[in-house]
């Protein structure tokens, strides 16, 4: 080993030559790409390999075969030391405006596959470096690439089908993504007019040989064969690179807990998350006997150090050479590779570190102990095999192994003739997530016979190990494969595969549950396969798998007029404005902007207690940590210390108690943001715990801990009207909060000019306006010195506007009080635990019908978990109490609505502000009475819509035919009738899978309810080369407000989109601006917009009178000549809307945007596993101004909810801490989430008076129609309920998880668990 300094790291990055001799072991690609080359392309989302924004492609060639492998990877986990001699391929290498755009960059750009575009450069990664290994790849293989890669914005559709572009199979009509598929039976020449999206003919081919080749010089490096030994020393850790297997042995000998790291997806979370600190750590890459593989007669050898894709590869390739009852445990490893992580984890993680690192949920333990694996290890004492069994895995994440000892290869054997293995697993999210329960079981029986041999299970995720169920084995070995040996073995296996019920993780009821389904399912398997060998006759079929296959989709949307000008795009599918440089990594995002001189990083302490005082806060250690520059606390704060509303306060940072775990208490700013994380580790706080923290709802009604004023509305008299029902009702619904996971997190970055306390502000918010006057406030000083910058931001939801404001005045007084810049990027786990998200809220409702359907009186109460502080809570429950009603016309209705104070982090406006809560009420009581009545939900639906003219429950006057179109048009859309005789047909063949469909209807008001944020103002400047530059109050956040403006003025003024440049939004060019929010921002400022060009263009008509002919910039140089001022403001009233609460009346929207939305599920009643089979959205948007970016939005919210109604689940500790901070914990939709055929059709001939060209706002509406999906669970439930014998209402509450969806099914095998009484335990999370 070489002492002295460290050795020259050498390797390239886009073609060019990196070399670096003080590479620091804790350095990440990612910081290095972006902070040291300033390549800002590649993104950081999560730091954890769970979002796949920071995604690159690694080449590395491989002298023993002479070829070179291209693999995508996250560079958040991929140490800066472990790339010798690879050749790395970011955004920026693949194509760039300034050279040439890739095809890839070019499809997802113009197939509206980029809306905030923070994941963009990710995906283009991730389809790029599976274009180099595969030119024409299958559907499977895209849906693969991108299964790593997360996407908030744009609900995926539009992605996948830019890809699929690439297809082979392009030369199916369906594929094209016309949808008008000879296939599908309508060959009428009509369909070939329909308006696409986006064109396919003009996209540039594909050209493989174009691509940089891979460096001579890493080759000539990789053949020298004297490879030496690397060493690296950092600011606290080392890294030694050994090159022969004697020397790995000698370093482990000599330093036996140093970790081995193949691909850091273990190791690299663990020092990030748990700020573990290892000093030295082991890469054993080099040593060429870890990678090799032998095979055997009786199996194969994989060298330890393979990563999970070249194992899975090496398998799929074996397979074809073997008869396959030899290859049985092979197909049941390569099964769970492909759900094991996500392709970029796959990449890198090694076979022999994911079997070490013995997590008690592993994917591959189970399959491997169960299939009689063994390793061979190695150690200065040499080698020795040892099984892989019940002994082998002692506690959580400890095996057998000692710690010197080195895995030098797994051997998998091959299977015996009458020898089965099957693997299963269940998880919160069908592809890239960590698995609840999994499971490997192999069962042998002797030629001919039925009798059990031998049999071998085992599971993960039941305890702190992989666990053998061998009492259960015992009870099934020599006896005959049947229902009876099995039915004795589920009794066995309850008493043997115990969870105590505040096990960590939760969920004990499912788990158990999922070991006997599991068992259940390899029983039919089983019975299938000795069926087939003619060992049993007649027995009943084995559970077919979910479909998965995306099928093309339709986008309908109406032609703009025959008589509009070519010219004019409004109405027209225009790409999203800076699709293109998303696409290429060139669009800057707030933590893109280039370091300045002296700039600091801040980093937030926060509380670690719900509810306590503060006694303490000692940051003398924090100051002595190397490179920390001044703590920042309250004490600093010039001016005001709190941010107030409704009468009530928010402190910046806590001075006095902690009201939250995450309440934000002192800030440390140091000269990196490692310096600054590890100060503000070290800055202690002492607390006196007060007594009975408040956290769920209950708890807080218990206490009457609410913030006033409190809400209610009522029309008719409910309490009469009860008297008069046929029947009466009651239920409640739990509906869960919601993470806005945003890709960017809150970003920040202040700039003191220097003089006169004058700032500029570079943040990521969709209320520049409100940071602007915070910070003003904060340090005391006028709002004219303060100018706040948003060039856009990486999706904001809702989250980037009252907690932006806050931190924004935290950087700027640590701004102030050094005068140096500052820069605050919040890391995604502290922006999840900080920053609250939508409002949890329990519904209870008591509703009075008719026989005949009609439901006449109604009594909703809403309780939302408010957190810590008010925000916005009472805006969300008066807009829940507004929404109560949704499509439907009940006389009496009465609502009360509450915004409950709990110690969790304070709650916030989130996407849909209450509706989706509330609706969500009002369609789960509906559901209730049709089910109650023994009829379709649909029918009970349409007997209580609103017909004719109508009156909401406040007294406004609308009429609902837009709706009713759009109900009526979905149904024939959709295929409804048939398609339920169908699901009815389907349900009765098979017992275990269930069908389930529901169409939802949705009405949603748009605009704020307070009239003063209606207003917006707009600034345009003409200059002399005829360019115009437009300016609005509007912030871009994906959404496409930008490119909408620029649509707008390109009619106005009548030139061409390509003259109009919208570089920003900004307080100093338009003061006073409103939030982007409450789907009004099109609204609002494209009238302003409007107002500015047409000022303009009346002031150039002297001009154009004099020269008719001229062209545009002839106009705008002779009227500068002319003294004809070419800049202009616009302003826009907006609606005077309002509410007033105390005559329960008012007009608080400008008009409704009217939805329907039918979605069809498939329900693997045995795991509480379905998929989305189709979804049909049929949407009344008046006329698009443009379709493309409205129908993004239309996908988009639909996903949103679909995760917010199915998936997400955020689990906080019974202390209030927050569990789920960050990809790996909580699951937003993926590629596996998107429906299989997802339609969406805007309604045609609809037009809107009230906002502009008759478009309507379109932002939030349809994120409640994911519910469709919830009630298609809902519905397949029942049926999976009726064969159990339950019928009648039964409760399930919203996200239907897999947990739930499975114990609400009632199978044989979830009633068999024993219930766990509440109250008996400490449960391991709240229910908040």
């Amino acid at each position: 080993m070489s002492t002295g300094k460290g050795e020259i790291l050498c390797f390239f990055i886009n073609g060019k030559k990196v070399t670096e001799s003080h590479a620091d072991p804790e350095t990440t690609l990612l910081s290095f790409l972006r902070e040291k080359l300033r390549l800002t392309g590649t993104k950081y989302g999560c730091g954890g390999g769970g979002c796949g924004a920071c995604t690159v492609m690694v080449s590395r060639y491989q002298p023993a075969t002479k070829t070179i492998r291209h693999y995508s990877a996250n560079a958040c986990l991929l140490p800066l030391c472990q790339l010798h001699g690879a050749a790395v391929i970011t955004v920026e290498g693949v194509g760039s405006t300034k050279t040439r755009i890739h095809p890839v960059q070019e499809r997802i750009a113009k197939a509206h596959g980029s809306q905030c575009g923070f994941c963009t450069p990710g995906m283009v990664m991730s389809m790029y470096a599976l274009l180099r290994n595969k030119p024409q790849p299958t559907m499977e293989d895209i849906t693969q690439a991108l299964a790593g890669n997360l996407c908030r914005c744009t609900g995926y559709r539009p992605i996948v089908d830019g890809c699929r572009t690439f297809c082979q199979e392009a030369n199916c009509c369906q594929a094209n993504g016309a949808g008008n598929c000879c296939l599908n039976g309508e060959g009428d020449e009509a369909e070939h007019e329909k308006p696409q999206l986006f064109d396919k003919e003009v996209f540039l081919p594909l050209d493989p040989t174009q691509e940089l080749i891979f460096p001579p010089e890493l080759i000539l490096m990789a053949e020298s064969g004297n490879p030496q030994t690397l060493t690296f020393r950092g600011e606290r850790m080392s890294w030694v690179s050994p090159v022969s297997l004697e020397e790995l042995i000698q370093l482990k000998t000599s330093n036996p807990e140093a970790p081995l790291v193949m691909g850091n997806t273990n190791t690299g979370p663990d020092m990030k998350f748990k700020g573990v600190l290892h000093p030295l750590i082991i890469s054993p890459a080099r040593v060429k006997e870890l990678f090799e593989v032998t095979q055997t007669p009786q199996g194969v050898w994989v060298g330890a150090g393979c990563s999970l894709s070249e194992v899975r590869s090496l398998l799929e390739k074996l397979l074809p050479q073997f008869p396959e009852e030899k290859t049985e445990l092979f197909r049941a490893v390569i099964q769970q590779l492909g759900n094991l992580g996500s392709q970029q984890i796959r990449n890198v993680a090694s076979l022999g570190g994911n079997i070490v690192s013995a997590y008690p949920n592993s994917d591959l333990n189970p399959v491997l102990a169960a299939g009689n694996c063994k390793v061979s290890v190695i150690s200065h004492g040499g080698r020795r095999e040892v099984p892989l069994n019940q002994d082998f895995f002692v506690s959580f994440g400890k095996t057998i192994l000692k710690p010197e000892e080195v895995v030098v290869s797994v051997f998998i054997p091959f299977t015996r003739k009458g020898e089965f293995v099957r693997a299963f697993r269940q998880a919160p999210r069908k592809e890239s997530s960590f698995a609840t329960v999994t499971t490997g079981m192999r069962v042998f029986f002797s030629e001919g016979s039925r009798a059990v041999q031998d049999i071998s299970i085992y599971y993960g995720g039941l305890g702190p190990t992989t666990v053998s169920a061998a009492k259960t084995c015992a009870a099934i070995a020599t006896r005959p494969w049947d229902d009876e040996t099995l039915s004795r073995a589920y009794d066995v296996l309850l008493d043997e595969l115990v969870l105590p019920p505040s096990a960590p993780g939760g969920k004990v009821e499912f788990r158990r549950s999922l070991t006997l389904s599991f068992l259940f399912k390899f029983h039919l398997e089983v019975l299938q396969k000795l069926g087939e060998m003619n060992v049993i006759t007649n027995e009943k079929m084995q559970i077919q798998p979910l479909p998965r296959e995306i099928q093309p989709s339709l986008q309908e949307f109406q032609h703009v007029s025959k008589d509009q000008s070519n010219l004019d795009p409004v109405g027209r599918p225009i790409m999203h404005r800076s699709a293109i440089s998303q696409a290429t990594g060139e669009a800057v995002y707030c933590d893109d902007i280039p370091r300045t001189d002296g700039e600091l990083f801040l980093a937030l302490v926060t509380s670690s207690r719900a509810h306590a005082k503060i006694i303490g806060l000692d940051a003398s250690e924090a100051l002595r940590v190397p490179g920390v520059v001044d703590v920042i606390t309250a004490k600093d704060i010039p001016g005001k210390k709190v941010r107030s509303m409704f009468g009530y306060h928010e402190e910046l940072l806590a001075q006095s108690e902690v009201s939250c775990v995450g309440q934000m208490l002192c800030a440390v700013v140091a000269d990196t943001r490692a310096h600054a994380k590890r100060g503000a580790a070290a800055v202690k706080i002492s607390y006196e715990d007060l007594p009975d923290p408040v956290f769920t709802i209950e708890e807080a009604v218990e206490k009457s801990s609410f913030f006033e004023p409190r809400r209610a509305i009522q029309r008719g008299d409910v309490t009469e009207a009860f008297k008069t029902v046929d029947q009466l009702h009651e239920g409640e619904i739990r509906i869960g909060g919601q993470e806005h996971f945003y890709m960017e997190t809150q970003s920040m970055l202040v700039v003191p000019v220097g003089e006169e306390t004058e700032f500029n502000i570079y943040v990521s918010t969709q209320f520049p306006t409100l940071a602007q006057e915070a910070v003003a406030e904060t340090l005391d000083i006028p709002s004219n010195r303060v100018t706040c910058h948003v060039k856009r931001m990486g999706g904001a939801f809702g989250g980037k506007v009252t907690k932006t404001a806050i931190l924004a005045s935290i950087t700027s007084l640590a701004a102030w009080k050094t005068n140096r810049a500052m820069r605050c990027v919040l890391e995604r786990g502290e922006d999840m635990l900080i920053t609250g998200g939508r409002h949890p809220v329990v519904g209870k409702y008591k509703v009075g019908f008719m026989n005949d359907g009609r439901i006449v009186a109604a009594d909703l109460q809403y309780y939302a978990n408010a957190g810590n502080t008010l925000d916005e809570s009472v805006l969300v429950v008066e807009k829940i109490l507004l929404h109560m009603d949704n499509a439907y016309n009940i006389p009496n209705l009465q609502g009360h609505a509450a915004a409950c104070r709990t110690n969790l982090p304070s709650n916030t406006a989130f996407r849909g502000f209450g509706v989706p809560q509330s609706i969500m009420v009002v369609e789960n009581m509906v559901n209730d009475v049709a089910v109650v009545l023994g009829r379709p939900a649909d029918e009970i639906r349409e007997i209580n819509m609103y017909k004719g003219p109508s009156v909401t429950h406040y007294k406004f006057e609308f009429s609902p035919e837009n709706m009713l179109r759009c109900w009526e048009e979905c149904k024939v859309k959709s295929d409804y009738s048939a398609r339920r005789r169908d699901i009815d047909k389907f349900n009765q063949q098979n017992r275990w899978k269930k069908r389930g469909m529901s169409i939802i209807p949705i009405k949603y008001g748009i605009a704020f309810g307070e009239g003063f944020l209606n207003q917006a103002a707009a600034l345009v400047h003409i200059y002399k080369d005829g360019s115009v530059l437009v300016t609005h109050g509007g912030t871009e956040m994906g959404q496409g407000i930008h490119t909408k403006m620029q649509q707008v003025a390109s009619r106005e003024l009548h030139i061409p989109s390509s003259k109009i440049y919208i570089s920003e939004t900004s307080t100093s060019t338009v003061p006073n601006a409103c939030p982007s929010a409450a789907s009004f921002g099109t609204d609002a400022n494209g009238m302003a917009v409007k107002n500015a060009c047409q000022t303009l263009y009346k002031r150039l008509e002297p001009v154009r009178q004099k020269n008719p002919k001229g062209s545009w910039e002839s106009w705008t140089t002779a009227a500068f000549f002319d003294k004809i001022s070419l800049s202009a403001t616009g302003y826009y009233r907006g609606p005077d809307l309002y509410m007033d609460w105390v005559k329960m009346e008012g007009q608080p929207y400008a008009y409704y945007t009217y939805g329907v939305c039918c979605s069809e599920v498939e329900l693997d009643c045995l795991t509480g596993d379905y998929r989305t089979v189709r979804t049909d959205i049929m949407v009344d948007l008046g006329r698009s101004v443009n379709p493309s970016v409205d129908i993004g939005q239309i996908e988009g919210a639909f996903m949103q909810g679909l995760g917010l109604y199915t998936l997400e689940e955020l689990k906080f500790s019974p202390s209030g801490l927050l569990y789920t901070r960050g990809p790996s914990q909580y699951k937003i939709p993926a590629v596996c989430d998107v429906p299989l055929r997802f339609n969406v059709y805007l309604l045609s001939d609809s037009d809107n008076p009230h906002a502009i060209y008759s478009s309507k706002g379109i932002g939030e509406p349809i994120l409640f129609l994911g519910s469709s999906v919830f009630f298609a669970i809902k519905d397949a439930v029942a049926a999976a309920r009726a064969e159990s014998g339950l019928v009648g209402p039964f409760s399930l509450h919203s996200p239907a998880t897999p947990e739930r969806t499975c114990l609400a099914c009632a199978t044989p095998f979830t009633q068999k668990i024993p219930a766990i009484k509440p109250g008996s335990f400490k449960p391991w999370a709240l229910n908040i």
